[in-house]
């Protein structure tokens, strides 16, 4: 079957123009095949037009006429048929005019090229025409071509060609690739080749057509040549240096080859293997990676493919053959995979990365079994070397039996000496990634680290509460790990899982060691426990790690009941208090961290276990927070303050000690056991307190000033508060006056109304806070409450006002009650006037 055919042509004496430089040549369809739809024809034209490059002349001779661009095309119609098409310049016979012809034939939607041949191998045909024939041949340019058109000279100047765009090919395929991943898409992004020989675009086709996979060379519409790229339809554009300078949108990827080489990789696996295979002059391994199983342009087919032909790659391009490899072990036989092994393991290679490493890994414990030792072998010992040397923490290492033979006593007497230096030195341990590593190949190679250990687990105890705090910080900074990803997993989470399963003395020495440090960092404990479950379900006691690891259920459990949480991670520990005071400092520091309890909780808390047991865990001095935090209306921390400073005499000292003795002393004045000369000892006891917290000093002031508004309040006791000119004592005086207490007994009891009026207006020489705090408590406290009151009510208080004193205050207390708040210092004068000549 021969496909329909048609000739497009302006080499006819005559037509048009015979002069004019980049003047339009006009053309028209010279001969055509019946069967091309007339749609396809009006779509054709414009396709097939030819424009010669700027600045060429309509009359030319032979010689450049032979150095005008061809263009060859492969373009897709709107109705889904293609055209494959050469166009030639000409010139006619009588003038040497500038004509072109173009000789196309019609693929209809859904048809093939013969034998699934690739578009750009048809320009190779002998019979595309550059004349219109009389008839047209019964069989078309490309149904003709001959099987033997890939002759060894044209295979060996593609290879030289491939050679010379070395530094292009990489990124000319990496886009090619992905304009056929994207050729369903509506975003149009053309590939722009720019060469000085339209050859040259037909040669960088036909490379991708040798890589490409099978039937996407059909999808790739391509021209070798033309003067305007933005408008030509295809995708893969041929221009001449001098029509490329404005392609700088985003729709076209430009390679000029013509300009500087490129600097750097394009980071496509699959493209970089392909263009080291082409610049190595083999080709013929694109069908051997064919034969592969893997998706379209699956960088590791090509690469396995390459290794084993003994092409060096890069380490993209390694780790995806390893990782292919990994995959799929039965892929390769015996032979290609000892090659593709050698090649990774090859001592020339010093450009390995961690992603490689891990392919490795991956690969070996593919292969480990499946494969003679004299196979993995090389592998295991890369990675166990890479584990030691490189320092890279996340190798997969190989199994034990890797080096039970030769093979790895030969490993280990070079490793082994590296590995002890590093674990006897003062920094081992302090790098949890790099010391299990370690730890790990030291048992893979057998070895002896006994000595070492105690000391290397005990700073790795360490370094793990560490990281688990360095951790949690980062995550109070980062609002977005905080509430994404509260409980991330450390990246060396799973070896040091792996290393505590392998090895019994190396998990019983660790999880020991964290069990005593716990106590010194209990929060560290309980978060490391949530990133990385700990076995210690074991015949360990470890009552500190079991208490971390209840921790979070108890907390949650007891709600706002934190005395009952500390009970229940104690009951976790399996041991009392009492025979290990420290659980109860782990217990205290996993519920309350850096926080005090109340006051409540402290009472119940020392009552939980002895003074003794506090004392040795050190939890004293939560309970003195406690107290020393506790808002003046707590009637309980004057009484913990008493018991704390009984409980612990020696440890409690400094500012902390003086606050608790104001709080104590306050308990005195409530319980009436305090002795005289109270103010004093307030303000003796308050500079060895400071700086005083605010509760405590309510506490005392409240305390006092209570005791002396209390009917029975002593009077030298009020008249040495009233001299004493303390403003901050006489104030709390003022506040607790003005309290509900004591407007309610002024309002109930006369007697207590005319004892206020009695002291308010005494001392008028006690100094000016004294006198202006009562004159304002005569105001603000006392007339309010007496207004209050009955005519009964007032005479009442008259009458208690004469009984305990002179004619005199009786007769001030009806001036006061009769007069303004104006009058106040006229009184306070005549009542001091009046007491002095009694």
């Amino acid at each position: 079957m021969s496909l329909a055919q048609l000739h497009y042509t302006s080499a006819t004496a005559g037509d048009g123009p015979e002069s004019g430089e980049d003047a339009e040549i006009s053309a028209r369809f010279s001969a055509v095949d019946a069967a091309i739809p007339a749609a396809a024809l009006t779509e054709a034209g414009p396709l097939l037009a030819y424009e010669p490059p700027v600045g060429t002349a309509r009359q030319v001779t032979e010689n450049a006429l032979r150095a005008l661009p061809e263009s060859f095309s492969f373009s897709v119609l709107s109705d889904g048929s293609h055209l494959l098409a050469r166009t030639v310049p000409v010139r006619t016979p009588q003038l040497s005019s500038l004509r072109f012809h173009a000789h196309a034939v019609h693929l209809p939607a859904g048809t093939h090229l013969p034998g699934g041949m690739a578009p750009i191998t048809a320009c190779r045909s002998a019979r595309w025409a550059a004349t219109t024939p009389d008839r047209v041949p019964a069989v078309d340019p490309v149904t003709a071509l001959s099987a033997a058109t890939g002759r060894a000279a044209e295979r060996e100047g593609l290879n030289d060609f491939a050679v010379s765009r070395g530094p292009w090919l990489a990124g000319v395929l990496a886009d090619l690739r992905g304009l056929d991943e994207s050729a369903e898409t509506a975003d149009v992004v053309k590939v722009v080749l720019v060469e000085r020989q339209s050859a040259d675009v037909a040669r960088w086709i036909a490379l991708a057509a040798a890589v490409l996979p099978p039937g996407s060379t059909e999808r790739l519409t391509f021209t070798t040549y033309t003067r305007h790229p933005e408008r030509a339809p295809q995708r893969v554009i041929g221009v001449l240096p001098q029509d490329a300078h404005e392609l700088s949108g985003p729709g076209f990827r430009v390679h000029t080859c013509t300009g500087p080489r490129p600097e750097g990789t394009v980071g496509d696996a699959w493209a970089e293997t392909a263009a080291r295979i082409w610049r190595s002059r083999t080709p013929e391994l694109f069908r051997e990676a064919a034969e592969l199983p893997g998706e379209p342009y699956a960088a590791g087919p090509v690469a396995v493919t390459a290794l084993c032909a003994g092409i060096a790659l890069g380490p993209n391009e390694r780790a995806a053959a390893a990782g292919w490899a990994a995959e799929r072990p039965y892929a390769l036989d015996a032979k290609r995979t000892r090659q593709l092994v050698d090649a990774l393991t090859s001592t020339g290679v010093d450009d390995r990365t961690g992603a490689e490493f891990d392919a490795a890994g991956r690969l070996f414990a593919a292969l480990d079994g499946r494969s003679p030792a004299t196979t993995t072998a090389p592998l295991a010992a890369m990675l166990v070397t890479e584990a030691v040397r490189g320092g890279n923490g996340s190798v997969e290492l190989p199994g034990r039996t890797a080096f039970s033979g030769p093979e790895g006593a030969a490993v280990a007497t070079v490793l082994g000496p590296e590995i002890v230096t590093e674990l006897s030195g003062a920094g081992a341990g302090l790098d949890v990634a790099r010391t299990v590593q370690l730890l790990r190949v030291a048992r893979l190679l057998g070895v002896d680290c006994a000595e070492l250990l105690p000391g290397v687990v005990r700073r790795l105890a360490s370094a793990l509460l560490a990281d688990a705090r360095d951790t949690a910080d980062a995550r109070d900074t980062d609002a977005d790990a905080r509430d994404t990803d509260p409980a991330h997993s450390p990246g060396w989470a799973p070896a040091l899982l792996e290393l505590m399963d392998e090895q019994f003395d190396v998990r019983t020495a660790l999880l020991g060691a964290l069990d005593r440090i716990a106590p010194e960092d209990p929060a560290g404990a309980e978060r490391l426990l949530g990133r990385v479950a700990l076995p210690f379900t074991g015949t360990q006691l470890l009552p500190h790690l079991r208490m971390c690891a209840e921790a979070p259920e108890a907390k949650a459990g007891c709600g706002d009941d934190r005395v009952g949480a500390v009970q229940r991670v104690l009951r976790a520990a399996g041991m009392s208090p009492f025979a290990e005071p420290l659980v109860l400092r782990t217990a205290v520091g996993l519920v309350w961290g850096e926080d005090a309890p109340t006051v409540g909780e402290a009472r119940l808390l020392l009552e939980t276990a002895t003074s003794d047991a506090h004392r040795t865990a050190g939890t004293w001095s939560h309970l003195v927070a406690a107290a020393l935090n506790a808002p003046a209306e707590d009637e309980e921390a004057p009484r913990l303050a008493h018991d704390l400073l009984r409980g612990f005499p020696q440890e409690i000292g400094g500012r902390e000690r003086g606050a608790l003795l104001l709080l104590d002393f306050a308990r005195e004045l409530r319980s009436g056991e305090a002795e005289p000369e109270w103010a004093q000892r307030i303000r003796a006891l308050r500079p060895g307190a400071e700086p005083v917290e605010p509760g405590v000093l309510g506490h005392a002031f409240g305390a006092l000033a209570g005791r002396l508004l209390a009917p029975d309040g002593p009077e030298d006791e009020l008249y040495a508060l009233a001299h004493s000119g303390d403003a901050d004592l006489i104030a709390a005086y003022d506040l607790a006056a003005h309290g509900p207490d004591v407007r309610a007994r002024l309002t109930a009891d006369p007697g207590y109304a005319a004892g206020c009026f009695a002291v308010w207006t005494a001392h008028p020489h006690a100094g000016t806070e004294w006198s202006r705090t009562t004159a304002a408590l005569l105001e603000e406290v006392l007339r309010p409450a007496v207004r209050a009151l009955p005519a009964d009510g007032v005479a009442a208080v008259e009458e208690a006002v004469g009984r305990s004193g002179s004619s005199g205050r009786a007769e001030a207390f009806r001036d006061w009650n009769r007069r303004s708040q104006g009058t106040l210092g006229r009184l306070g004068r005549r009542l001091a006037g009046r007491v002095r000549r009694g």
